[in-house]
């Protein structure tokens, strides 16, 4: 029996499982024997033993709580690929650990004390929006908040140097192209990300996602650039952070278990991120999105990606406009605006 890197959807098994496969002999490129996903590079299930026996040590038995794979799933979104259904994860869990019976039983974490993060984060946008903007008396665990984000780096290749940026034009004239990166900081006003004064650039993975976050009407005609960013930028990955940190390259299992408790910090910030805003209330919801992306930049990113709320691709944050360049532009007619309700 083998096992892939699919099985698993963990970035550092994503890097680890291929560069262990060549151990095994030419036969290591072959269809997994549990996700069933073809041509993959795959290990024998006993190799990963000392990884995962460290992850599950964070969880204690317990008859009331879920199973071991359940908890994997909902904290670490291990084994979400939906070939990975409950039984093939517990057969997979249980060849990894040599060790049938574990599989079957229940468990709750050791450590269910949850992190105060999430109540500060809380507690300080309520300030910053109603209370005190710049000199908020709530703080938050800043050099634990950089240690988080080292665990967020976007990794070069997933989307590429090509982004898109729209803009509705006033005419039938197509808007020239030095005209479709940030605006100048004289005129720059507030945005999700930047204070006004402060021109950050908004682009989209595709020019679908990018027109969709103007929120345009019916009719209006889109000139859509193309920019192409400079390579290895140092960016922040807000969109998903179960599935981009990995637990398993951590020492201990108190790491891990402050790990777990501090990964719902980070989707809020995700969430804080994507979140759709009124425009008539948009000059202060703004506001703990800014001091977020401020604080991202100052501990060394260029940028940070986040998801959109409007579309099916991916957004990007970048502060420092300059590293960007427009490559072309062409020109959409929207042709309908479609609305939907709860």
């Amino acid at each position: 029996m083998f096992c892939c890197e699919k099985c698993f959807s963990d970035p550092f098994l994503s890097d680890d499982i291929p560069a262990m496969s060549e151990l095994f002999g030419p036969d290591h490129f072959r269809t997994c024997s549990y996700c069933n996903s073809e041509q993959q590079f795959c290990v024998p299930p006993s190799v990963l033993q000392s990884y995962f026996e460290q992850l599950i040590a964070v969880y204690k038995e317990e008859p009331s709580g879920d199973f071991l794979v359940e908890w994997l799933k909902k904290d670490w979104a291990m084994f979400v690929n939906p070939s990975m259904d409950l039984a093939r994860a517990k057969s997979l869990l249980a060849d990894i650990l040599d060790d049938g019976e574990i599989v079957r039983k229940r468990f709750v974490p050791t450590n269910d004390s949850e992190s105060d993060a999430l109540v500060k984060w809380n507690d300080l946008r309520s300030e910053l929006k109603h209370s005190n903007r710049y000199f908020p008396k709530t703080e938050i665990n800043k050099t634990r908040l950089r240690e988080l984000f080292d665990f967020l780096i976007f990794r070069d290749g997933q989307i590429g140097r090509t982004w898109f940026r729209a803009r509705v034009q006033e005419g039938p004239e197509l808007i020239h192209s030095d005209k479709m990166l940030a605006p100048p900081k004289e005129i720059v006003s507030h945005g999700r990300a930047n204070p006004a004064g402060i021109p950050y650039l908004y682009i989209a993975s595709n020019a679908l996602t990018a027109i969709a976050e103007i929120r345009p009407h019916t009719g209006d005609q889109i000139t859509v650039a193309e920019v192409l960013v400079e390579d290895r930028l140092h960016l922040a990955d807000l969109r998903h952070p179960k599935i981009t940190v990995s637990p398993i390259p951590l020492q201990d299992e108190t790491q891990i278990a402050m790990l777990r408790t501090d990964i719902n910090f980070l989707e809020k910030l995700g969430d804080e991120l994507k979140r759709p805003v009124s425009k008539r209330a948009s000059a202060y919801e703004y506001v703990p999105s800014q001091y977020l992306c401020e604080l991202i930049k100052d501990f060394g990113f260029d940028g940070v990606v986040y998801s959109s709320s409007v579309g099916d691709g991916v957004n990007l944050a970048l502060f420092y406009p300059e590293k960007a360049t427009v490559q072309c532009v062409f020109q959409h007619t929207v042709l309908r605006v479609i609305v939907e309700l709860e």
